[in-house]
């Protein structure tokens, strides 16, 4: 097979995976900043706490126990959506690291 031939399979390669990682990259951060606080979510949060005062304010145990447990949950569901836009984005920045390196190592023939 001709080296030139291979070269640019090997580029071909190095341009796909930074373009996935970029992607991944991309798809972390658009996580990161608009489903972790989403509008959905802190009218959620918002009627939960107010709902906990109104409990406490009728003094309803069980009213403010599961108002409490419900703020517990949507705590947890934002540090998951955060760590899953935190895990894509760092894998996105290893894949283009990756595919950058590829392109250093590709030995281009001078002249």
């Amino acid at each position: 097979m001709d080296t030139t031939f291979l070269r640019t399979i090997q580029l071909v390669m190095a341009s796909s995976m930074f373009m996935m990682g970029m992607a991944t990259f991309l798809i972390g951060l658009y996580i990161l900043v608009s489903k972790t606080w989403g509008r959905d979510l802190r009218s959620l949060t918002n009627q939960t706490a107010r709902l906990a005062q109104k409990g406490l304010a009728e003094d309803v145990a069980g009213l403010v126990g599961n108002a409490s447990a419900l703020l517990s949950t949507i705590n947890e569901l934002i540090r998951t959506t955060t760590g899953i836009g935190l895990f894509l984005t760092i894998t996105g920045i290893a894949l283009m690291g990756i595919a950058f390196w590829m392109v250093l190592k590709i030995q281009f023939p001078l002249g």
